[in-house]
């Protein structure tokens, strides 16, 4: 299973059902990093540095990290979905894509705004 960093403002029920999956997923609270503005890159160098891909909804900026070459271990920009089950299910299926520096989108189904 995949070894995961999950950004500020992270919704907790996606991250506790990774968890259920067996994935290892850090917060930034669980890291002691909770309510300090963290500049992105320094979250990115963080992730890498425990090898854990990114999980953000700050699809621009990390995107922006990515395309200048700023080393990771991963990226899923998310785009937020309420229904948390199934946006898990989704990050779920698309974490093995994400391994060696990858940046994965993961979107809503067709027909959500």
């Amino acid at each position: 299973m995949a070894r995961c960093h999950a950004n500020e403002n992270f919704p907790l029920p996606v991250v506790e059902a990774l968890r259920r999956w067996g994935h290892d997923v850090l917060t930034t609270q669980d890291a002691g990093q909770s309510g300090q503005a963290i500049p992105d890159d320094a979250v990115l160098r963080f992730a890498h540095v425990d090898e854990r891909v990114l999980l953000t909804f700050n699809r621009k900026d990390f995107i922006r990290l990515h395309q200048a070459g700023q080393p990771h271990a991963g990226i899923l920009a998310c785009r937020f979905d309420a229904d948390f089950s199934a946006l898990a299910e989704r990050i779920h299926h698309t974490l093995a894509d994400a391994a060696a520096g990858r940046l994965c989108k993961v979107n809503r189904p067709a027909g959500q705004s």
